[in-house]
């Protein structure tokens, strides 16, 4: 194995690429990168039956959106291609049948019925969990039973069969973990997994160790889901007489509530995204992603970091180099990390509310071709909006009043602000306003103030109307910032237009 750091992340095909492995894969580019190493994506598709046309560009087109960009892969290149197992077909065959020589595996020609007719015996003698293994390999037909000239009759006739590795029986396999210390197995809670098909198709386990062989891959960066096939993958390097790279099992994610993993099917019915990107089904089932949602790519990669990470420190913002430069698995939990659909939001927040105003105002142009103002006004707007929102989105929506005068009044505010005095204390403040020369937040927070004081009121009087006169809204940001950015000529207007409208809806409520 090579002493440089070699990581790969290795998804399969058969569908879209949830939250957990964008965050597998994540942890695999910050340490390589970390450690001056290479960050390898390659393509598991042995697994035919289950292949779904479209999820290897959803896989690359989801990683290119987060930043995650691999140094080696399908598309990329690299001197240990080619990047996907199906490509590499041809290599793997040698390597099972080395194994039957060495006598590390066997060929096993039992059929899906004969397989199938054991495991319902074992049910009615009460062993629901039958395993072929150690013990019940000896009753079953494989070269381990059959006479040698039988087994080489079978293979010359081209009868089915499976390579099976062999477990040894009763012993411990231990192997220290990055992550969670030592871990221990028996060997009896094993069973002989099928490593290759008579198909000519590996299987996960033996092209995923000949392929992080050949691939001189350092680390083994995965989820704790494939903890359970660690022992055999250590047990096939011994029998390879191969040095293990070093293993780093990641906690899951688990859902809101704490109870189980966050499945693929939990967003939508949640309420919230469980991956990076939008998919849609052959059958048109559409499955949301962060990205159309409006999640900013780091606001979502600095999320996904802290769900099992933490840098032991307080700072909670990270850019990918800061993230990259803090990274260390020994600060990876063992524990299960719970999503929080509220934190999501709030890591979303801070990334829209650090982006300059010119950058918001041309991700708004982006998004909206209805917006007929000159992209100057624009940033102010941005200015005076990104301390609210959440997403881009929202200073469109939120703000529209400094596109078009609203046509609806925020009932609460007027049913409880919009006093009997309130048309003739609006009026006055009208000719205040009209007599302000140079139209600027600081004169018109001025006037303002000096008309409370001549009047002897308190801001409730007249702000709530002035604010839901202008822009339909109980809230928002300061209202002498909104009147200067729109103008007095449009300030005026809407006061003048809108007072008997909402004179009206008081009447009304």
């Amino acid at each position: 194995m090579s002493s440089k750091i070699r990581v790969r992340f290795a998804p399969s095909p058969t569908g879209p690429l949830h939250m957990g492995g964008v965050r597998t894969a994540l942890y695999n580019y910050l340490f390589a990168k970390k450690e001056g190493g290479t960050f390898i994506l390659r393509i598991e598709d042995t697994d035919q039956k289950r292949f779904v046309e479209g999820a290897e560009e959803y896989i690359k087109d989801a990683l290119d959106w987060c930043g995650i960009t691999p140094d080696e892969g399908p598309g990329i290149g690299g001197e240990y291609g080619p990047y996907r197992q199906s490509q590499r077909q041809e290599m793997y065959r040698p390597y099972a049948e080395q194994l039957v020589e060495s006598g590390k595996a066997y060929y096993a020609f039992d059929t899906s019925e004969e397989l199938e007719e054991m495991r319902q015996q074992a049910q009615k003698m009460k062993m629901p969990n039958w395993q072929y293994n150690a013990v019940t390999r000896t009753s079953m037909k494989n070269s381990l039973t059959l006479p040698e000239d039988e087994v080489k009759q079978r293979l010359e006739n081209g009868d089915p069969y499976v390579i099976r590795f062999k477990m040894p029986r009763n012993e411990d396999v231990r192997f220290e973990d990055v992550i969670r210390g030592w871990v221990v197995v028996n060997t009896n809670n094993l069973d002989d997994k099928i490593l290759f098909k008579s198909d000519g198709m590996p299987t996960y386990h033996l092209a995923n160790i000949v392929d992080d062989h050949t691939m001189a891959i350092s680390h083994v960066i995965r989820g704790e889901e494939w903890l359970p096939s660690a022992p055999l993958h250590v047990l096939l390097y011994e029998a390879f007489e191969w040095e293990a790279p070093k293993f780093a099992h990641c906690p899951l994610l688990l859902r809101p509530d704490g109870n189980g993993k966050l499945s693929k099917r939990d967003g939508d019915r949640l309420g919230f995204p469980v991956f990076p990107t939008d998919w849609i089904t052959s059958d048109g089932e559409k499955y949301s992603g962060y990205r159309e949602q409006g999640y900013l790519p780091g606001a979502f990669i600095n999320m996904l970091a802290f769900l099992g990470w933490n840098p032991g420190t307080p700072q909670e913002i990270f850019s990918l180099a800061e993230m990259t430069e803090a990274f260390s698995l020994s600060r990876v939990s063992k524990a299960g990390a719970k999503f929080d659909a509220n934190k999501t939001k709030w890591y979303q927040q801070q990334y829209l509310r650090a982006k300059s105003n010119e950058e918001l105002a041309n991700m708004l142009l982006m998004k909206y071709d209805d917006l007929n103002v000159n992209t100057s006004y624009l940033v102010k707007v941005c200015g005076l909006m990104k301390e609210r929102a959440t997403f881009i989105e929202d200073i469109r929506t939120e703000g529209t009043y400094f596109f078009e005068a609203p046509t609806e009044f925020d009932a609460k505010t007027v049913r409880k602000k919009w006093k009997d005095e309130s048309e003739e204390i609006i009026s006055e403040w009208t000719n205040r306003l009209q007599n302000i020369e140079e139209f600027t937040p600081e004169n018109i927070e001025n006037a303002f103030k000096s008309y409370l004081q001549e009047i002897e009121k308190g801001i409730g009087a007249v702000l709530p109307a002035f604010r839901v006169l202008i822009t339909g809204k109980g809230m928002g940001p300061s209202m002498f910032e909104i009147a200067a950015l729109l103008g007095k000529e449009k300030t005026l207007s809407r006061l003048e237009k809108n007072v008997p409208i909402v004179k009206a809806q008081k009447a009304e409520a």
